[in-house]
């Protein structure tokens, strides 16, 4: 029986990036005529069998997927991870199959061991790195497999993992800044949402059944507050039920893609927020360009391969950056016309051009793009922290004060 298998294939049939997706499970014939077990993704089993067709597989079995075991859903196989501990391997003196011996002998049974004896497999049946990564495209990217494939013609493989971790720890670094910029003010959020909660449902309602005998001379706005506490604490399973049943949905509700990408879309219509938005893109489109043609993919094809990273808003716009490629145009212009440049980016690639160094040129203005966005989430932070926990306070402090109102109303009336 073979490993999971990926042959080469002129293109994909179009999915929809909004339609929801199961695994089925296929045993099949390859190109090569060998009997393969795989798995792939598509909205039902008409489109699966479109989708397995156009990879060159004639299917023999089709089920929906069924994991062995839960969590294994819940772990995707760590290609970078893996990298750095191949490259730490391969620098201490070992080949390729001896490192990845060593990975998988110190992985336990599982998913991941299972993806580490295909490797060994297909290597030790004579196919070359990248060609056994490529038939697990569940596990390996596009840019992965041309980073590896990039290697093999100067037999450097250690060079390619090297610059694939180095591209994915500059890919990470901003998002864990953004990460991290939001920890605190997600935790200002549950504590001030906590709270509210516990005034609204205990403090709030013994409050209003002290102060039931008055029924005159309170404040407009301390008798609404207590009012409402009696009645949250009259229904408070009721209302309970309800607060989960609508973060259910709204946790649903974000789940779907196309919500989400409605919002997203949104977003991007909020002038500086849409702009910071669009820089980060550029960066990820920039970066990830200049390491392929590092690699040696042609200019071309190194932009048709990165837009599943680019938000759907602007794939249209690289689809016409591609087209005028094709024309014969050249880089800057290209993407300047698509929209895909600021002025500092387009003169920085027109310098490229002209020294040949595109792809150093590109990972720079990735770089300056970084830095633009991180300055600018300092500077969002620094405002929105402070802003965010004076707003929870008065929020506290405001049916505090009310509670008592009453209280000083009644202390002035005796004096």
């Amino acid at each position: 029986m073979g490993a999971t298998a990926h042959p080469e294939a002129p293109e994909k049939p179009p999915t929809s990036p909004t339609t929801e997706t199961v695994k089925f499970a296929l045993k099949a014939v390859d190109t090569a005529k060998e009997v393969v077990e795989l798995e792939l993704e598509a909205a039902d089993e008409v489109a699966v069998r479109e989708l397995a067709r156009h990879r060159g597989y004639a299917i023999l079995t089709l089920s929906r997927s069924s994991l062995s075991a839960p969590w294994e859903l819940k772990r995707p196989f760590p290609a970078t991870l893996f990298s750095i501990e191949l490259l730490a391997l391969l620098d201490a003196g070992l080949n390729v199959v001896e490192a990845l011996q060593t990975l998988a002998e110190k992985e336990p049974h599982g998913a991941h061991r299972r993806v580490l004896d295909e490797l060994l497999e297909a290597l030790r049946r004579g196919e070359s790195l990248s060609r056994a990564i490529e038939r697990m495209p569940q596990h390996f990217s596009d840019l992965y497999v041309a980073t590896i494939r990039s290697s093999e013609r100067t037999g450097n493989v250690r060079e390619a993992l090297s610059r694939f971790v180095a591209y994915q720890e500059e890919l990470d670094k901003l998002r864990k800044k953004v990460v991290a910029a939001l920890i605190y003010p997600a935790i200002l959020l549950a504590v001030g949402a906590a709270v509210l909660a516990f005034l609204m449902f205990y403090v709030v309602p013994r409050f209003a059944s002290v102060y039931q005998e008055i029924s005159t001379g309170m404040p407009l706005f301390s008798s609404l507050l207590l009012s409402s506490g009696r009645w949250v604490g009259q229904h408070a399973m009721a209302v309970a039920g309800a607060l989960a049943a609508l973060c259910t949905a709204l946790v649903y509700t974000l789940s779907k893609e196309a919500i989400r990408g409605a919002l997203i879309a949104s977003l991007w219509r909020i002038g500086p927020l849409g702009e910071r938005l669009r820089v980060y893109q550029l960066a990820r489109l920039y970066r990830t360009v200049g390491m392929l043609l590092r690699a040696g993919v042609p200019a071309v094809k190194a932009f048709e391969m990165v837009s599943g990273l680019l938000a759907a808003n602007l794939r249209e716009q690289l689809g016409r950056a591609v087209a005028a490629l094709k024309e014969g145009r050249s880089v800057s212009s290209a993407l300047t016309a698509a929209g895909l440049a600021t002025p500092v980016a387009t003169r920085m690639m027109a310098v490229g051009e002209k020294s040949g160094q595109m792809g150093e040129l590109m990972d720079r203005i990735a770089r300056f793009y970084d830095d633009e966005t991180a300055r600018f989430v300092d500077a969002f932070a620094r405002v929105f922290e402070p802003a965010l926990m004076a707003l929870l306070g008065l929020a506290v402090g405001a049916v505090v004060v009310l509670m008592y109102m009453p209280v000083f109303e009644l202390a002035g009336a005796i004096q």
